[in-house]
């Protein structure tokens, strides 16, 4: 069988011959065998790698076992764990008292049987031996049944893993003292992984699950190195070592406080660890901030002779798409994001008023249309005509999130720092100064709200209107001031 192609029938097979001392792992097979699905030699040839690599791995493993996972300590001490809670529940019902039995499916034990049918046996003869020994001998059961387990769950391990001797006396140390271990961190990988994907399932955006996902490691790690457990004085010392805004720091409670959330529902080992103890992620005093540095703290808005700047600088910089996005800004009062969202078919025509149907938004109220400034009709027009991939500002944004906007972000930082702008002002002040212009030309609020997609808080305005007409927002809109030219910014 040469280049293990062998043809049956005018289509080439790729078959493998299993070693001897693996036969067993590979169900008694002596031959591993899959159609290619061609009769052409040089497809065959290429077809069959991947498959004999694929193979060839699963030999490997069946006779040296998988490598150990990172975290085999947690998994092993929660299972011989969970044995001592079952063993005690069992004694105790035994005796009379009332309990609340583990969760263990039919399932579960049928499962268990069919894969442990050499100690199944073993377990039913045990039983059949004390049967009749009375509270006693259901007592020994117990005490037998948990050392056969045990035994079974190094089995388990070291059938399917490698082990170094220092590994197999963790093991058995482990298995024959749990009590004697500290787990690392309760937020294992395992749990991770089980939360993602809990939230993956109800759509919960990807950046926000990474960047959560992102501070539990950062917890999980910090209990592992400082062997503390998961509680209210860990969290806060955690805090601790940061040095990050109470802003910031708030974001990192409420990671660990919707993961708590999801462990004590969804996951059973966790309730039972944790039944009873507080949340350890609520009431933190974190700093607060007040008076003077509170409002030194805040963003401020823009002048408008500072946009004109902005917008002149931009233009001498060549930083077209970043000149055009600023005035864009500057007459919807809309975030970043949202302009840079916007495709040339999200410029529509309503009751004879050109707008921006902005559906992509990070609020319900954010979903909304905003009329086309008059003095940017002209941009709006040559945006849609020179637009190369259906977007009305390009941009090289490689993020994972969809997000466009992030190198106009940091376009934007350096500009504004050249003009000797500080934190205090970002692209976001733009739409601070929009909302200020309308307040100052007497447009009512309500219809501002509407503009720039701001619920109004209340519900006879938000559920059951059907807000301003079109003619009422373009009227409203070009109260929006005209920026004044600026023909050389001061470029520091």
């Amino acid at each position: 069988m040469a280049n293990n192609l062998e043809l049956q029938g005018g289509t080439y097979h790729v078959r493998l011959a299993i070693p001897a001392d693996v036969q067993k792992a590979f169900g008694g097979r002596r031959i591993l065998s899959r159609s290619l699905m061609t009769g052409v030699y040089k497809e065959a040839l290429d077809r069959r790698l991947p498959i004999l690599a694929t193979w060839k791995a699963q030999i490997k493993i069946a006779r040296e076992g998988k490598p150990l996972p990172e975290d085999w300590q947690d998994a092993v001490h929660s299972a011989v764990a969970e044995l001592e809670s079952l063993k005690r529940n069992r004694k105790l019902k035994i005796i009379g008292e009332q309990v609340q039995p583990l969760p263990v499916s039919e399932e579960e034990v049928q499962t268990f049987k069919s894969r442990n049918s050499a100690l199944t046996a073993l377990i039913e003869k045990i039983v059949e031996h004390e049967r009749d020994s009375g509270v006693d001998g259901d007592l020994r059961i117990q005490e037998v049944l948990h050392g056969v387990f045990k035994k079974a769950i190094r089995r388990e391990m070291t059938d399917k893993h490698r082990f170094s001797t220092d590994e197999r006396q963790e093991l058995d140390a482990l298995i024959n003292n749990p009590s004697g271990y500290t787990p690392r961190s309760p937020i294992t990988k395992a749990r991770l992984t089980e939360f993602r994907t809990f939230r993956e399932n109800r759509n919960v955006a990807a950046k926000t699950i990474d960047q959560q996902q992102s501070k539990l490691e950062k917890l999980s790690k910090f209990l592992t190195q400082t062997g503390r457990p998961l509680d209210f004085d860990a969290v806060s010392a955690w805090l601790d070592s940061f040095s990050l805004s109470s802003k910031t720091l708030t974001q990192y409670l409420l990671a660990g406080n919707v993961f708590w959330k999801w462990a004590m529902k969804h996951d059973i080992r966790w309730r039972i660890d944790y039944k009873g103890k507080a949340n350890p992620f609520e009431d933190h005093d974190l700093p607060k901030v007040r008076g003077k540095d509170r409002a030194d703290a805040q963003r401020k808005d823009f002048a408008l002779q500072d946009l004109s700047r902005l917008h002149a600088a931009a233009k001498s910089e060549k930083l077209h798409a970043l000149a055009d996005l600023i005035l864009l800004g500057v007459y919807t009062g809309a975030r970043i994001e949202e302009l840079c969202q916007l495709k040339t078919d999200n410029v529509i025509d309503i009751d004879g008023v050109q707008a921006f149907d902005i559906t992509d938004s990070k609020t319900r109220a954010g979903i909304r249309v905003v009329p086309v400034h008059p003095n940017i009709k002209n941009i709006v027009k040559r945006l849609i005509d020179d637009s190369e991939d259906g977007y009305l500002i390009a941009t090289n944004s490689r993020s994972k999130y969809g997000i466009r906007s992030d190198p106009m972000v940091k376009a934007f930082g350096r500009l504004k720092a050249s003009l000797g702008f500080g934190p205090d002002r970002v692209f976001h002040s733009i739409r601070k100064t929009t909302i200020t212009q309308l307040v100052r030309a007497s447009v009512q609020g309500t219809l501002i709200a509407e503009l720039v997609g701001h619920e109004v808080g209340q519900t006879t305005f938000d559920v059951y209107s059907q807000g301003s007409s079109m003619s009422q927002k373009y009227e409203a809109i070009s109260k929006l001031p005209v920026l004044n030219p600026v023909r050389t910014p001061a470029v520091k």
